[in-house]
C-alpha cells in the first residue's frame, strides 16, 4: 500500500486580518498536489494572525491567548479545504481555549466533515510563560488508509511518545514544529530521525519559518520527510527536504508494505529486537 504525503513549510508574515492569512494558506495549497493523501502544516503557523491587532507592537507574551479569537475561522477554513480537496489535512497547531485552560492543539480534518484533535502533552519550557496547559492523551488516528500519531515539536524529543504511537499501530508520525533558533530546529530534526530509526516509522516534519519582530518570534527550520536509515530508502533516511527558508512544499510517496518488511528483515530490526528484550528493560526500570 502506498500513500502520498505533502509537508508544508509556512513563512510567518504580518497580516491585516484573517483574509490576509487565508490568502497565505491558499497560496501554500497551490503547491500541494491534488493526489496527496495527507497534508501537514506546522506548529502555531497561525501566530501571524496576532499582527492584525492594531496594538500589536505593544503586546506581550501574555497576549498570545488572543490567538484563540481566530479558532472558529481557522476551523471553517480547513474544514472547507479538506472537503473541497478530499485530503486529510493535519492543520499544524493553534491555540485552543477550553474550560480548563488554553491548549496548543493540532486539528485533523478528514475531508468527510469530521474533525479530530491532539493536544500537546509536553510543553516546551519557554511555553510555560504563555499560560498554556498540557494535554493528557496519546491517541493514534486511523483516518484514511493509515494509522498515525501527532508529535507537536517538543513531543518528538520525548522518546516514549513515539514508542507508544508505534505500539498502538502508527506507521507515520506527523511532527509540526515552531522552533525559535537553529539549535531548537536541529534538536527537533535530529530527534525526528532518531524516532524513525528506533520505531521503524516514517516521520514527517513541518516547521514554521520566517523573520519577525515583536512578540511573534522568528522561526527556523527545513521541512523533511524521513525514513529509517536502511535499504531500500536513502542512506541518510531523508526522502525529501526543503532547501529554502521561506514557504515551501515537499511531497513523497511512502510504501507501507516496504516499511512492514523492513521491521522483519531490515539490517536494523529495532522494533522486533526491543520486543524480544522487553523483559530486560522492565528489570532495569525497577532498579
Amino acid at each position: 500500500m502506498e500513500v502520498t504525503v505533502s509537508s508544508c513549510q509556512f513563512e510567518l508574515k504580518r497580516v491585516s486580518n484573517f483574509d490576509d492569512f487565508k490568502m497565505q494558506v491558499l497560496e501554500v495549497f497551490e503547491q500541494v498536489p491534488l493526489n496527496s493523501d495527507y497534508v501537514l502544516l506546522p506548529e502555531l503557523f497561525t501566530f501571524g494572525l496576532l499582527t492584525s491587532n492594531p496594538d500589536y507592537d505593544s503586546l506581550t507574551v501574555y497576549d498570545y491567548q488572543q490567538l484563540t479569537n481566530f479558532t472558529q475561522h481557522y476551523m471553517e477554513l480547513f474544514q472547507q479545504l479538506a472537503q473541497e480537496r478530499q485530503q486529510v489535512i493535519i492543520a499544524g497547531s493553534t491555540l485552543e481555549k477550553a474550560d480548563d485552560g488554553v491548549y496548543n492543539t493540532t486539528y485533523i480534518f478528514d475531508g468527510q466533515g469530521n474533525v479530530n484533535f491532539h493536544r500537546k502533552t509536553h510543553i516546551f519550557p519557554a511555553e510555560a510563560n504563555w499560560n498554556t496547559v498540557e494535554g493528557d492523551n496519546l491517541d493514534v488516528f486511523s483516518i484514511g488508509p493509515i494509522t498515525f500519531g501527532i508529535a507537536i515539536c517538543y513531543e518528538i524529543e520525548i522518546p516514549e511518545i513515539a514508542q507508544i504511537y508505534q505500539q498502538k499501530g502508527a506507521d507515520i508520525i506527523f511532527c509540526p514544529s515552531y522552533t525559535f533558533s537553529e539549535y531548537g530546529y536541529w534538536r527537533v530534526r535530529h530527534c525526528a530521525q532518531a524516532r524513525a530509526i528506533e520505531n521503524q516509522v516514517f516521520v514527517v516534519h513541518s516547521p514554521t519559518v520566517g523573520q519577525m519582530e515583536g512578540i511573534v518570534q522568528s522561526g527556523y527550520g527545513r521541512t523533511s520527510i524521513i525514513s529509517p536509515c536502511d535499504v531500500p530508502w536513502t542512506a541518510n533516511g531523508i526522502l525529501a527536504e526543503s532547501n529554502i527558508d521561506s514557504t515551501d512544499v515537499i511531497t513523497s510517496t511512502l510504501n507501507l508494505q516496504v516499511l512492514y518488511e523492513n521491521r522483519l528483515t531490515g539490517a536494523a530490526t529495532t522494533v522486533k529486537d526491543r520486543k524480544r528484550r522487553s523483559s530486560l528493560y522492565n528489570t532495569a526500570q525497577k532498579v
